[in-house]
């Protein structure tokens, strides 16, 4: 039976992974320390949700960053294939403990890499993003383009990571492969994500806050079709690769906004900011290279995701805030 490896198995990605997995027959062992950037709870949910699957899934709270947690993880029979989701994801957070930032970030994804020589995983896939293009205009975005100049903490640490994915690749011939994900979105998005807050707002009745004055672009992908890339990588291991896994669409925050009240039922209120630190004007993925050697394509449109997501938030996401409020009063 196959082996991976999931480093942020509790988070978004990293829950949703975990279930496509276990319904393929792998077995699967995973790793979060439950950063407080995410309530508990909607962790310890998600974790539910992969138990439920039943297979054999076996889980470790500790920091990556921790040899004896990403040890006690891999467990005494070594993972065939490791997935590193887990980081430091909020750009926000990012300015607020740069330090923090890289550590996880840089550092993390270097205990992961060596964790691989050491017990002999030849095959790792990098979550990266869609951030280390920086503020490049010359959209589709390619995976030819240098990402030398992100505008982002979080951007900058992401390709401190693709880079040395290629230095361990070169060193020690590791298949690496490096996904660079565009804004991903879906059910058990991670709180304070600009789609989850828009919705809970839309329903509070209460503002939107859109930065950039509305100008921004996002290239928006489903989390299901995310996933799907990823098994689509695990599937072809071989050498050093990149590819851009989004949509191919750059959709306006109006254009998000809309669908947002299509699949709510009410009208939104906006507030119009300036741009945020590290935000970039337009993401827009260039997804040839995935199509044609992972034989991959999205498949979820921004307003079926949407509708989808304001499902979820009503029935399950909801709930989990309430849980929080009630566990943790302010």
């Amino acid at each position: 039976m196959m082996k991976v490896l999931i480093t942020g198995c509790a988070g978004f990605i990293g829950s949703h992974l975990a279930e496509a997995l276990l319904a393929r027959g792998v077995e699967v062992a995973g790793i979060d320390c439950f950063d407080p950037l995410y309530p508990r709870n909607h962790k310890e949910a998600n974790l539910e949700s992969i138990r439920s699957c039943g297979g054999s899934f076996h889980f470790v709270e500790g920091d990556i960053r921790n040899p004896e947690d990403l040890a006690k993880a891999a467990g005494s029979k070594a993972p065939d294939a490791v997935v590193h989701l887990a980081a430091k994801p909020d750009l926000r957070q990012a300015l607020k403990d740069p330090p923090e930032c890289v550590d996880v970030n840089v550092t993390g994804t270097l205990r992961v890499l060596e964790m691989c020589r050491e017990i002999n995983v030849s095959n790792v896939v990098f979550a990266s993003s869609s951030l280390v293009y920086g503020s490049d205009t010359k959209v589709p975005f390619r995976e030819t383009y240098s990402a030398d100049r992100p505008v982002s903490l979080y951007g900058a640490t992401k390709r401190a990571g693709e880079l040395l994915c290629h230095t361990y690749h070169h060193m020690y011939g590791a298949n690496i492969t490096c996904l660079r994900f565009f804004t991903v979105y879906g059910p058990r998005q991670r709180p304070g994500m600009a789609i989850r807050v828009f919705v809970e707002r839309v329903l509070n009745g209460e503002k939107i806050p859109v930065y950039g004055f509305g100008k921004p672009a996002r290239d928006f992908a489903h989390v299901s079709d995310i996933v799907e890339g990823i098994l689509a990588a695990l599937d072809r291991m071989g050498g050093y690769r990149t590819y851009n896994l989004g949509y191919s669409r750059a959709y306006s925050l109006t254009e998000l906004i809309r669908s947002i009240e299509v699949a709510v039922g009410k009208k939104a209120s906006v507030e119009l900011l300036p741009d945020q630190p590290g935000d970039v004007m337009v993401t827009f993925a260039g997804i040839d290279l995935a199509k044609a050697e992972l034989e991959w394509k999205p498949e979820v449109s921004l307003e079926e995701g949407i509708e989808g997501f304001v499902k979820w938030y009503r029935e399950i996401g909801r709930n989990l805030e309430l849980e929080e409020d009630t566990t943790n009063p302010s």
